[in-house]
């Protein structure tokens, strides 16, 4: 039997340590010469891309290890995941989440060091005067801030919704759907986490007045309809969200925005998915650096996953599946690093390039620096690669091998909502919103479900709410205060909105390998017969 010694250990714990250091040497050594745009513009991107690597690789490895002492199987190599989720007690240590981003976004606090703000209230009645107990309230208040929620909920905005600087929005524990008229808008702040939510089917909102703090109120005009908006903010992250069915893009990136990240995320049935660059004129995104990781590009999406102008893009184990027109595209030289991604061309024969070059003659193009790297092309899949491939925009990248394209399968199963149902999920009373009292929601395998009463908005009328979060049993909810209807099955919600039907919205939930596993079954033969010569 193998057995693994503490010197294999050491030598293992060795290696990482030397990983580390040698990234801060190299890291200090080359800062000083770099020309920041933004402040918090970081001096080194390739560091940041080359400890993306280091992390995922190490979460990966010891995944590899305890499977092989057929130990902790909760470990999945993806090391955002990894980092908590492992913990059964995750709730009483909330914050910790924010020790857990990789990326130009990893410095994000959130709501770090503030208060817990419970959201109770789904309603969103006045944007200039928030009633206490709204997502409108907390997002407004001054310094940071935890925000959470009471139960299962879907919030129907009637108007943009902007979060002020150090917030987190944690809908972990909770079934929460953000929805309506002008969704998310991170707007010239900073620090600033979205996690676990379901954000669809958001619309252009008109004129209005609407709080920005406890003291300041802004006139803001018609909205585009993005599902979440991000302009002139840095130490972003947005983590294991559900975005589909918006009127623009589902994630814009613009206007000098810089130190985002964009992981775990799943989407689907949409156009312009993901925007990162205001317009060709816009010189100040040049600064721009933005991850994007982990993340599952699903049903029917069209183009602009992402599209580019300027900046530092690092896209890395991504899946796509699928695509309309294109898969990653941009203008005006952006430098897009392509490592350990799944590109699984659609069947027409016509569009399997991965990649587009906007508004540019070849000649130019070919100047700019766009690399792929340990990619894996499905059904014809092809990635055009332009510039030189040892430049110094992505030297030191290559200096560590991504992660095999081939642990896709484990490292985005989780992408989009993540299901954690909590030990109290059962009661939610909200007598000042008129959004009723949720009772019992159905455990695992049942077939009924918990009543909503007295929703109280003009229109509804009420219903049955059954199992919104765990498997098993259906039914139909009229949602609180929304005057909605829809019907929740398992993980997914099917979702209608004045009678329009528009499609389930799903959680997160495992997959069909689209590869096999041979390489993952390999790769653990390979660290046992080293660690066997090693260690023996």
């Amino acid at each position: 039997m193998l057995r693994i010694t503490w010197s294999c250990i050491v030598l293992v714990c060795c290696s990482f340590t030397l990983h580390a250091l040698n990234l801060n040497a190299t890291s200090s050594s080359s800062s000083s010469s770099k020309i920041l745009v933004h402040p918090h513009q970081h001096p080194d991107p390739q560091a940041v891309v080359h400890d993306v690597n280091r992390r995922v690789n190490e979460s990966v490895t010891r995944r590899q290890l305890l499977v092989v002492q057929v130990r902790d199987q909760c470990l999945t190599g993806n090391p955002i995941d990894d980092c908590w989720r492992c913990d059964p007690n995750w709730e009483l240590n909330r914050e910790h989440l924010a020790d857990c981003a990789i990326g130009f976004g990893r410095e994000a606090l959130g709501g770090r060091g503030g208060n817990v703000y419970v959201v109770t209230d789904p309603s969103d009645p006045d944007p200039e005067n928030p009633p206490p107990g709204t997502l409108r309230y907390g997002v407004v208040q001054a310094g940071p801030l935890w925000i959470i929620f009471s139960g299962n909920m879907v919030i129907k905005l009637r108007y943009e919704l902007l979060i002020s600087s150090f917030k987190t929005i944690d809908g972990r524990g909770a079934n929460v759907h953000i929805t309506g008229l002008g969704c998310l808008i991170i707007y010239d702040v900073t620090n600033i986490i979205i996690h676990n939510v379901h954000i669809h089917h958001c619309k252009p909102s008109g004129n209005a007045k609407i709080r920005i703090s406890p003291t300041q109120v802004t006139e803001r005009g018609r909205s585009d309809g993005d599902g979440i908006s991000v302009l002139a903010s840095s130490k972003i992250w947005i983590d294991h969200c559900f975005l589909s069915y918006c009127t623009d893009g589902l994630i814009d990136v613009t206007e000098g925005s810089t130190a985002v990240t964009l992981s775990n995320n799943m989407f689907a049935h949409h156009d312009k998915v993901m925007l990162l660059g205001h317009s060709d004129d816009f010189t100040a995104d040049s600064g721009m650096q933005v991850t994007v990781a982990f993340n599952h590009f699903g049903d029917d999406l069209k183009e602009r996953m992402p599209r580019c102008r300027f900046g530092y893009f690092h896209v890395v184990n991504n899946d796509y599946t699928q695509w309309g027109m294109y898969a990653v595209g941009g203008s005006s030289h952006p430098t897009i690093n392509s490592q350990g991604n799944r590109y699984l061309a659609p069947q027409d024969n016509n569009n399997k390039e991965v990649t587009k070059r906007m508004d540019t003659d070849e000649s130019e193009w070919r100047k700019w620096n766009w690399r792929s790297e340990g990619d894996l092309m499905v059904n014809g899949a092809f990635f055009v690669t332009s510039g030189a491939d040892m430049s110094p925009q992505y030297a030191e990248a290559s200096s560590m091998s991504p992660l095999s394209a081939s642990y896709i399968d484990q490292l985005t199963a989780t992408a989009g909502v993540l299901v954690e149902q909590r030990s109290d999920a059962g009661t939610v009373t909200n007598p000042s919103s008129g959004g009723g009292i949720v009772t019992n929601p159905a455990a695992p395998g049942s077939s009924g479900g918990g009543v909503v009463t007295n929703p109280a908005a003009p229109g509804s009328s009420g219903g049955t709410v059954t199992n919104p979060v765990s498997s098993g049993g259906d039914g139909s909810s009229g949602y609180p205060g929304q005057g909605s209807t829809g019907t929740i099955t398992g993980t997914s919600c099917w979702y209608t909105d004045n009678g329009i039907d528009y499609g389930s919205i799903y959680n997160s939930e495992a997959r069909t390998p689209l590869v096999p596993m041979t390489s993952v079954i390999l790769s653990v033969i390979a660290i046992v017969a080293f660690l066997h010569r090693t260690c023996s």
